[in-house]
């Protein structure tokens, strides 16, 4: 019989991760503040503060993995800084004390070098705001006397991907034959990481006790340039190629001096206004994984927004 595992969030890794393991045959407890989360004989939702000590510990009986796949309220480091490090300091004390291994997704926030290509091996010590605080994370991570794994993800799209470059910002544009409009710059090489990969790889990380206390990269394709992206999402959609521009990064900047959100945007204006590229090579030899070809990506992405425009009909 398959131990129980918990996932937290139910946003686009979250119910990806939950509907994959259930999918496998695995019991699945999705615990949500809202309890929302995939609908599947094996997945049960409940509703449950995954940052209070008190709920979560008795969630998480029967466990061996833990999945935690919550975010910050809003895209802000001083919001990340309020929420974040608590929120995990509560899942590895919990996943502790039920002898379970904690998964976290992880971003490419907190390389030091991201000019260079980012390997696992790459040196993470950036600083200063957003980037300091997901260094912070990978630092408490790394000390805590819990098993843990942390699966890094370029920037998603994907099924159920909405807040994101490519998703509603791109997706939904270039279906409706609309310029779909980039920040930085559309011909700058950037990874993007299909969500299913990535929650592949969290889901394969927690099987194998190799991977504990390490960072590994989720399998990714080659890097594309957004407007690449843009083209190979509107032919397998069967649409001819979007007119693709982009937003000038002085634009953001200067729009930060009076909006909260564009200056906490303009913050990781460095990743797309110059090769921002992801090397998962090493981490696939670990985890057996491969990135799915982007044809069946892109078609997979369109189809499910496709989907969702009929349901909004």
């Amino acid at each position: 019989m398959n131990t129980l595992k918990i996932v937290t969030g139910a946003g686009p890794v979250g119910w990806t991760v939950a509907t994959q393991l259930a999918d496998a045959g695995h019991q699945v407890r999705v615990l949500t503040r809202s309890g929302t989360g995939p609908e599947h004989p094996l997945v049960e939702l409940r509703r449950v503060d995954a940052g209070s000590r008190e709920e979560l510990a008795p969630a998480m009986a029967g466990a061996d993995a833990i999945f935690h796949c919550i975010h910050g309220s809003s895209y802000d480091a001083a919001v990340w800084r309020r929420e974040l490090p608590r929120a995990e300091e509560v899942v590895l004390e919990a996943a502790g004390q039920a002898g379970a291994v904690a998964v976290f997704p992880e971003s490419l926030y907190s390389y030091s070098n991201p000019e260079l290509p980012m390997l696992e091996s790459s040196v993470r010590l950036a600083g200063g705001g957003k980037r300091g605080v997901r260094r912070e994370l990978l630092a408490a991570r790394a000390a805590s006397a819990t098993p843990t794994v942390s699966v890094v993800a370029s920037d998603f799209f994907g099924p159920r991907v909405r807040f994101a470059h490519a998703g509603e910002r791109m997706v939904p544009r270039l279906l409706a034959g609309k310029r779909v409009m980039v920040v930085g710059s559309a011909g700058q090489p950037h990874s993007f990481t299909y969500v299913p990969d990535l929650a592949a790889a969290m889901i394969r990380a927690a099987e194998l006790p190799s991977a504990n206390n390490r960072v590994l990269h989720a399998p990714t394709g080659p890097a594309l340039t957004q407007r690449e992206l843009a083209r190979a999402l509107a032919a397998a959609a069967g649409e001819p190629a979007p007119k693709v521009a982009a937003i000038p990064g002085w634009t953001m900047r200067l729009g930060g001096v009076f909006s909260r959100q564009m200056r906490e945007l303009a913050e990781t204006l460095y990743q797309f206004q110059a090769p921002f590229v992801m090397d998962s090579a090493a981490s696939q030899e670990v985890l057996g994984l491969a990135p799915t070809p982007l044809d069946v990506a892109a078609r997979e992405t369109v189809n499910w927004w496709r989907k969702q425009a009929v349901l909004a009909a």
